[in-house]
């Protein structure tokens, strides 16, 4: 039996919205776009979601000088609506995140499997700022 050696890196916001609210703005392509990037000089092209549990999704992120760009891609492993999403990127990393509902705002923990090219603490600042990001995001519309 394999043992998963992984190592898990975790990031949390507490989004000053209702968790209806937040999954709506998490899950629509259409919001995707304008709050999935790391920092300024990145943007989301496009977004695709089907979000159910063997359901794909596709983010096209590039940078905004036109120097690189990758899609972030997945398949759902587990989708419960305004309370988890789990899934496999392609390279069969896992990544959780869940949703709580607290007397009017949102936790969202998100925990993933580091990738072997990227220091852990790079992977960590990279995925708060997208985090810190959606927050700023929703608690603006």
């Amino acid at each position: 039996m394999e043992q998963d050696n992984k190592i898990k890196i975790t990031v949390k916001a507490t989004v000053n919205s209702p968790v209806e609210k937040v999954w709506e703005m998490w899950t629509n392509p259409e919001h995707i776009v304008k709050w999935n990037n790391a920092s300024d000089d990145w943007h989301t092209t496009k977004a695709e979601n089907d979000l159910r549990t063997g359901g794909k999704f596709l983010s096209r992120m590039e940078a905004k000088d036109g120097s690189f760009g990758f899609d972030f891609e997945g398949i759902y492993d587990k989708v419960v609506p305004n309370k988890l999403i789990e899934y496999s990127l392609g390279d069969i990393r896992k990544v959780k995140v869940e949703f709580e509902d607290e007397n009017g705002k949102t936790n969202i923990t998100e925990i993933f499997d580091a990738e072997t090219t990227n220091s852990v603490e790079l992977q960590r600042t990279g995925w708060q700022a997208i985090l810190d990001n959606f927050k700023k995001y929703t608690e603006s519309n």
